[in-house]
Formats: structure tokens, sequence, C-alpha cells
């Protein structure tokens, strides 16, 4: 593996350093949701909430879908999800 790709890796998985980014994550698993549902869920404000989509937003691990004035955000793909329960399992094991 070059240097390049290893360190596009290890900047992906920076992106799921951050709890909150975390929680956000895992609260889009089930089903697209717009900020002001997912601010409500985490319990945190929506500028914070808003600042932490962005990130996952340029890490490519969440889409956006725009109608209206609403944005309705969902995981990117099975991977995310995939990598999401990984950790979960690991975070379990004894």
């Amino acid at each position: 593996m070059d240097d390049a790709r290893a360190q596009a890796i290890a900047d992906g998985f920076k992106v799921f350093g951050d709890k909150t980014r975390i929680r956000i994550l895992f609260c889009l698993q089930d089903s697209e949701k717009c900020v002001e549902d997912i601010t409500e869920e985490i319990g945190m404000e929506q500028s914070a909430i808003s600042h932490q989509l962005r990130i996952l937003r340029d890490a490519k691990l969440i889409s956006v879908r725009k109608e209206g004035r609403y944005s309705y955000y969902s995981l990117k793909d099975e991977h995310v999800s995939t990598i999401l329960q990984m950790g979960m399992e690991h975070a379990a094991e004894d």
C-alpha cells in the first residue's frame, strides 16, 4: 500500500474519532432525517449538529437530499453501516 492510500484511510478513520459524529451516524442508520430531527434525537444545538454534518458530508459518509427548504441526511452507503456495526460489536467485546 502506498503512502497516499494509507493517508486517505487514516483520514477517513479520524472522522469516526468524535462521539458526536458517531451519534449522528447511528441516528441516521434507520432512516433519513432533517437537521431538526437529528438535533432533537441527540439533544444538541442545531449549529453544532450542522457543523458535524458538514464534516461527515466532506468525508463522504452521508448524503444530503434537498426538498424545499429542508435538507434530509442519510448514510452514504452500506459500507458506513457495516463500519458502525463492526465498531459496536468490537466495543461490546470483553
